[in-house]
């Protein structure tokens, strides 16, 4: 997890101005990938969103899996960044490694409070599906 961290910052770092940062996130939404329609559902929308937002996640051999999606471009790579970072790791992992990241790069400082508000409550959502994953492990 720590080495997809490490290339999200190298990715964004490289740009010295909000701008091109925003374009990289846009891309990053971009490159997510078809969200599967029946996943289009209620009870996956991430509530707290301004846009609407969608996280499934799945839990195999372990580790927790995220597939995402949203209305809004700018909204659906800030969803995108989290899957990149997240997905594929442990539901310890995803409860211990807090999103200070995205500070680090510049994102969350250049965010609305409607944004930064939408990012919490997907950080929230991902780490409440890592907790009811872990559960089950001791269950």
């Amino acid at each position: 997890m720590q080495e997809r961290i490490n290339q999200v910052k190298e990715r964004f770092l490289q740009y010295k101005d909000w701008e091109d940062r925003y374009k990289e996130i846009i891309k990053i939404g971009r490159d997510l990938g078809l969200y599967p329609e029946e996943k289009r559902d209620e009870k996956y929308k991430v509530k707290g969103c301004q846009s609407q937002v969608w996280l499934y996640p799945e839990f195999k051999d372990g580790r927790v899996y995220f597939s995402a999606d949203s209305d809004a471009v700018l909204v659906k790579g800030i969803v995108g960044l989290l899957v990149s970072v997240y997905s594929d790791a442990t539901p310890e992992e995803i409860l211990s490694t807090k999103p200070d990241f995205l500070k680090e790069v510049g994102i969350t400082e250049h965010l609305s409070m409607n944004r930064s508000n939408g990012l919490a409550a997907m950080m929230k959502q991902m780490q409440m599906y890592a907790l009811v994953f872990k559960s089950m492990q001791k269950a």
